[in-house]
């Protein structure tokens, strides 16, 4: 499935000026890097986001949220978020700031050799 271009611009737009931001192809979409940690992706036209397993189950109590589930079972701390719940730049960018929040909390990740 191809991403959404335009949903992926407006991602773009909520996270610009993150220091150490990085973009990476990976899970059949598009994932935000912050300092090597995913914190926000696309998949189609729905946003992966990384809440921690902290605050997985507050963001799966939220409407148009669920379980990101690519291989049968679900990932704690990740969760899908419906397009109904980032029709507006405010609602995306929530959601966003949510996950690069909890990236940016995370060690930097050492580089690949």
């Amino acid at each position: 499935m191809a991403i959404d271009e335009a949903l992926a611009d407006r991602v773009r737009r909520a996270l610009d000026g993150t220091p150490g931001l990085t973009e990476l192809k990976m899970f059949g979409g598009l994932c935000f890097l912050i300092r090597g940690h995913m914190c926000a992706g696309l998949v189609g036209s729905t946003l992966m986001v990384r809440v921690g397993a902290e605050g997985h189950d507050a963001a799966l109590a939220q409407p148009h949220v669920r379980p990101m589930d690519l291989t049968g079972r679900p990932m704690t701390g990740m969760v899908f978020v419906d397009p109904p719940a980032i029709a507006t730049d405010a609602m995306l960018a929530g959601w966003v700031t949510r996950g690069a929040s909890y990236a940016a909390s995370l060690p930097p990740k050492p580089p690949k050799s």
